[in-house]
């Protein structure tokens, strides 16, 4: 059978498995043909002369997806793995990123999930997407928490609906009803009038200290450019092109 036999063996088949009430409404399948991935104009990236270490290129990116435009530049996807060994991920906010040290810097309760898993299996990995330049980046290595002292210090230059957040706690925990958060909210923020300094307890700041980076550019053509970051012993830091 060919492909375009299968093709349309499995549209036919979609469609008589789909609800009644569902025929005029596009498949999940059509929907993703609607927008093609990469299908715009996307910067070039000459890995040439590509910084010797990955957080220098890391802050030039993160200076163009700003001048740019992009949304949310300092949001990341943060993969841990449990107890059980099954990975876990959710958007965490970026923070800083420490050039010396090649660390990205971000913060969590240790009450939270992710707080746990980091404290269990410190080691994570985060990833950066920007849809507008087509640009992904990949960074793998090792977590360390910051003293009580740093990570209080940061809770204090939150916002204060992020300060309000904080002291909310109870991250991934049953909710009764959406009332519920605005009740807590109220005392909260009482509590932050009544005491500046408030905070909570689990605040940490984590950094993650990178062993391998990967910077990916997209194209249109399909023509991907890949520039791999691997730390040697030594602590410095070996470049490879890779197939995308």
């Amino acid at each position: 059978m060919s492909s375009d036999e299968n093709e349309r063996d499995t549209r036919e088949r979609d469609t008589r498995e789909r609800d009644p009430r569902e025929q005029d409404r596009p498949t999940p399948r059509e929907l993703l043909a609607r927008a093609p991935l990469m299908a715009r104009p996307l910067p070039p990236f000459d890995p040439g002369p590509a910084p010797a270490s990955p957080g220098r290129l890391f802050v030039d990116w993160l200076d163009e997806a700003i001048d740019a435009g992009v949304l949310d530049p300092g949001a990341a996807l943060l993969s841990t793995a449990g107890a059980d060994g099954r990975p876990d991920a959710r958007v965490v906010a970026l923070r800083d990123v420490e050039l010396a040290d090649e660390g990205w810097v971000f913060a969590a309760d240790t009450a939270s999930p992710k707080g746990v898993q980091l404290t269990q299996r410190p080691a994570a990995a985060l990833t950066f997407y920007w849809p507008a330049q087509g640009r992904q980046i990949r960074i793998r290595g090792d977590v360390t928490q910051a003293t009580a002292e740093v990570s209080v210090a940061d809770f204090r230059t939150r916002s204060p609906a992020s300060q309000v957040a904080g002291l909310i706690g109870r991250q991934s925990t049953p909710m009764e009803s959406l009332t519920a958060w605005d009740t807590a909210a109220e005392g909260a923020r009482r509590q932050l009038d009544n005491n500046p300094d408030a905070h909570p307890p689990g605040h940490t700041v984590f950094t993650l200290r990178a062993h391998r980076v990967e910077f990916w550019q997209g194209d249109s053509a399909r023509r991907h450019v890949r520039l791999g970051y691997r730390q040697s012993g030594d602590g410095s830091w070996q470049r490879t092109l890779l197939w995308p």
